[in-house]
């Protein structure tokens, strides 16, 4: 292939590419709404093709279609673009996340070889951001991960897209997952939600989780507007309630973290949710049953309220469940702790094994981890669990399934825990705060505290530094969500019987200690 001119895939196109394609027939209809400016399909459709030439242009050494492009990204229209120019040029597109501290941008850069990301801006060539030449950069997806998984230009095993989650090691796990997942993905999730050309759908989560893709690409496909409006991500809520009300937003994609205090704030301020609003689905967390009893307490009867589950490693939602609205049936217990998450969808399998781990399997999977073979030999297994042998990811989530078939969360089996609705393994925490040099031993855990999840870290001290200064520390290499709420500095760790630091132990000590009772 000519790497100065990356054409859009038509020859033997995949499922994906048709997908995409189809809804480009909406034409004058609105794709997207920037701000109050509208963009229509015709209009989204040349712009991509203008970006397609920027792609090319911002990519030197490139070989194959299978390598990732890198995006500065954030929320906006443009971004939305390049996303939609990547998948529809065949090449994997790998969102980094604007807000993030610079470091953090060049680490994630240099586990998937990305030297170069493309700016926002589109009057800009490509903006260039630094990565040091060691730390285990990658050629190509494809290589990394076997050569099994790739079956030509565009084949169903070609990487569509590569995010990052949370890594138990230490790192952030890049996950590859492949056209064939979203093929499978994105009409269950229009469906599921509904979605008609008439929808507005909010573009509200980070770009980077693929939550923000679960917001455009099944509106994309049903020829739905996607809106990007600045009021709606300064954080306050009645700045949030007026751009839904103005932008006439029929479609809300939140965290439940976010959705409990948008309850919270909607009952004390006695103030309705905007009527345009038909569907609001939440996940990340377990909902709180007296956020749940409040919200159906509003006037929200004609909303449907949908509670979902999904992994990144799974491609978006794989079970759903809806709590309230027009075909709600199932009733929150006096007694109950949490709300259920529902079944699976039509294109997912899933298992529970006898300690009540949840394992998914169906042509949502991932690829792997980019260059972690190990761990994705651990987490993706191939086994027969009565329906023939298949392959299997290992969420990690605890679940109990009642007599209607409806998954219940009840934990983790390791030490993951849900921060604004995004995956934080501790360890990854503790690296950084470990290389601190007045730092000589850390333990961070997650905590909850008014419904909220948040972490906490217990160190200790080699020299003197402030709280403050360890998360500053903290803070500028990591998102902000991973940055320890509370840091407590105690004179020593607990640890297992097999020398590994022990977080619930030490956590305890700390509490006994602090109300004076003794061990």
């Amino acid at each position: 292939m000519n790497r100065t001119s990356i054409p859009i895939q038509t020859a033997g196109a995949d499922a994906l590419t048709v997908l995409l394609d189809a809804a480009f027939a909406h034409g004058e209809r609105p794709a997207i709404i920037d701000n109050g400016v509208p963009i229509t399909y015709r209009e989204l459709d040349g712009r991509i093709r203008v970006e397609l030439g920027r792609i090319a242009a911002t990519r030197p050494g490139v070989a194959t279609p299978s390598d990732p492009v890198g995006v500065l990204a954030s929320r906006d229209a443009n971004t939305m673009v390049s996303m939609l120019a990547a998948l529809r040029a065949g090449a994997p597109y790998c969102p980094i996340d604007a807000a993030l501290p610079a470091n953090r941008k060049r680490a994630l850069m240099a586990h998937v070889g990305i030297n170069q990301l493309l700016s926002a801006d589109p009057d800009a060539s490509g903006h260039t951001v630094g990565v040091p030449a060691e730390g285990g950069a990658v050629d190509q997806l494809g290589t990394q991960l076997g050569a099994h998984h790739r079956r030509g230009p565009c084949g169903g095993d070609t990487p569509a897209y590569v995010l990052f989650t949370s890594g138990s090691t230490g790192s952030p796990k890049p996950v590859a997952i492949p056209r064939r997942a979203l093929s499978a993905t994105v009409p269950q999730l229009r469906t599921l939600f509904g979605l008609t050309p008439r929808d507005r759908v909010l573009q509200f989560a980070a770009p980077s989780w693929d939550t923000a893709l679960e917001e455009m690409l099944p509106a994309v496909v049903a020829g739905a507007a996607i809106v990007f409006d600045e009021d709606a991500y300064r954080g306050a809520f009645p700045q949030f309630l007026r751009a839904v009300s103005r932008q006439r937003i029929t479609v809300l994609n939140l965290s439940t973290a976010w959705w409990h205090e948008l309850v919270l704030y909607l009952c004390e301020e006695d103030r309705p949710l905007p009527a345009c609003v038909r569907l609001v689905v939440i996940g990340g967390e377990l909902v709180n049953p007296g956020r749940l009893r409040a919200w159906c307490g509003l006037q929200t009867g004609h909303v449907r309220l949908l509670n979902t589950y999904g992994c990144t490693e799974t491609t978006m939602i794989t079970h759903a469940m809806e709590l309230a609205g027009p075909a709600a049936w199932w009733e929150l217990a006096e007694s109950a702790i949490t709300a259920p998450l529902g079944t699976a969808l039509p294109h997912v399998s899933d298992h529970l094994t006898s300690a009540g781990e949840l394992l998914v399997s169906g042509d949502n999977l991932a690829l792997g981890y980019l260059g972690l073979p190990e761990q994705t030999a651990d987490s993706f297994r191939t086994a027969d669990h009565g329906t023939g042998a298949a392959r299997w990811f290992h969420t990690g989530d605890l679940m109990l399934r009642d007599d209607a078939g409806l998954l219940y969360p009840v934990g983790r089996a390791d030490d993951q825990v849900k921060v604004r609705g995004a995956r934080v393994h501790p360890s990854e925490v503790e690296a950084v705060l470990s290389t601190h040099p007045q730092v000589a031993a850390c333990a961070v855990c997650g905590e909850e505290t008014s419904g909220r999840t948040a972490l906490t870290a217990y160190v200790v001290l080699s020299g003197t530094v402030s709280v403050a200064e360890l998360r500053r520390y903290v803070g500028e290499q990591l998102p902000s969500h991973y940055v320890p709420r509370r840091v407590y500095v105690v004179p020593a760790l607990c640890f297992t019987p097999t020398g590994k630091i022990d977080r619930a132990a030490t956590r305890h000590r700390f509490a006994m200690a602090e109300s004076g009772v003794g061990e």
